[in-house]
């Protein structure tokens, strides 16, 4: 009998101005999967939101979406979210990588379209999908390829 060893989860986060996307890794560490949009409020009950989630999953690290233009040159955006990661990091304790996140939002609605979802009026499903695009393409780099 195989028994499948299970790996702590990580979480992932694409964050917004309105919004923030959140997935997290399955017990194997190989596959990731959006569960909530949190409404943004403020930096304090954003972060205080996301450690909560952080404990309720057992989660030993995070991984944010890290905003670039298509020629790697930082966005507007990317001071707000290297602050809230060196910030979550103090809240949470827990380590925190930056993943890439070119055309994740692209992505995320091409895949909720394929799928028969309206993307229009719910943003927040665009989020949790954008999140788990960014928690999976870290997770494709840090899981070694399976042997044959």
């Amino acid at each position: 009998m195989v028994t499948m060893s299970h790996k702590p989860r990580i979480i992932g986060l694409d964050i917004g101005d309105a919004r923030i996307g959140v997935a997290i890794s399955d017990p194997l560490g190989t596959t990731a999967a959006g569960i909530e949009a949190i409404q943004r409020v403020n930096l304090a009950q954003d972060l205080e939101a996301v450690k909560q989630i952080a404990e309720r999953h057992g989660a030993v690290e995070i991984v944010l979406g890290f905003p670039q233009n298509m020629d790697a040159s930082d966005v507007e955006h990317v001071e707000m979210v290297r602050t809230f990661g060196r910030k979550l990091a103090q809240t949470t304790g827990l380590p925190i990588v930056y993943e890439d996140e070119r055309l994740s939002t692209v992505s995320a609605i091409r895949t909720l379209t394929v799928q028969g979802l309206k993307t229009g009026k719910n943003k927040g499903l665009v989020d949790m999908q954008s999140a788990a695009i960014v928690l999976q393409k870290f997770l494709d780099r840090k899981e070694p390829p399976p042997s044959a």
